[in-house]
């Protein structure tokens, strides 16, 4: 009797409903990358391989008008200004630590069930196989809406009708943050050189997150914020660390706008890894 030979991907056809077939050998055949700019067809049906394709700047576009209408909902319901200032900046650090539980145990989960492999795959198991993708780095929007939705009714269920607003805005803006961070590791092109040797503190690597984040979202800035991080150490550190856990260490370096939870749960990625 011939053992059936196992399943084999072809690169050539829609990638989603393959995947599922591989069974037990998903988790290792997703973390070999292939590393490329080609944007890989997912999809047989136009329309949803369309819904899979998102310009990274597509997403301040969409979600920042919503973080401004949220924050000023607040204020008109009467939250004063600097208290929504500070609500806002609690729903970015409430983001950053979902960011990381979700990167570390849901993006992370091991599958072998043919939906299992099929699911993980489209939420993150296709950016670690095509991890230069430009077009599928950033999380599409008709996807974040319905994610979205589900955030503001649970904000709403947990806290004052005051303070909904401005808590999901700030978690939004987090977000924003977070995916136009991400495409930068991946794309962005920082100095190099000695900028490598520097040392910088936790709080300032914060700071130069935010920075990295705001010349995206907002273009106009871009020079002087650039002047103001180029020189500095945060690109090259938290892009070499990203690579690490793309192409070395997967099992660190869960952070991506922040690598604060890293540092405090103990995942912060070496500076220098070893191949895996």
């Amino acid at each position: 009797m011939v053992a059936d030979e196992p399943f084999s991907v072809d690169l050539n056809k829609p990638l989603v409903f393959q995947v599922g077939h591989l069974g037990e050998a998903y988790e290792e055949w997703v973390h070999q990358p292939i590393v490329g700019k080609d944007s890989p067809r997912f999809f047989a049906n136009g329309f949803m391989e369309f819904l899979t394709r998102t310009k990274w700047w597509v997403i301040p576009l969409v979600w920042l008008p919503v973080v401004c209408w949220s924050v000023s909902k607040s204020v008109k319901m009467g939250l004063a200004p600097y208290l929504a200032g500070l609500i806002v900046f609690l729903g970015i650090i409430t983001w950053t630590l979902l960011e990381y539980f979700l990167h570390r145990y849901l993006f992370h989960i091991k599958t072998k069930s043919y939906w299992g492999n099929t699911f993980h795959y489209l939420i993150h198991g296709c950016h670690h196989k095509h991890p230069m993708d430009g077009l599928r780095l950033v999380f599409p929007p008709a996807g974040a809406a319905l994610v979205s939705l589900a955030l503001w009714n649970l904000i709403d269920v947990l806290t004052k009708p005051f303070i909904t607003p401005a808590l999901y805005g700030g978690i939004l803006l987090g977000y924003v943050m977070y995916d136009v961070t991400h495409y930068y590791t991946h794309h962005g092109k920082p100095s190099k050189g000695i900028i490598l040797r520097l040392k910088v503190t936790t709080y300032q690597n914060e700071l130069l997150n935010l920075s990295v984040s705001f010349s995206f979202v907002f273009p106009a800035w871009k020079e002087r914020v650039h002047i103001a991080f180029y020189k500095s150490f945060y690109v090259c550190f938290e892009q070499r660390f990203h690579m690490n856990h793309h192409f070395r260490i997967r099992d660190k370096g869960f952070g991506i706008s922040s690598s604060l939870w890293d540092i405090v749960f103990g995942t912060l990625p070496p500076a220098k890894a070893a191949k895996a």
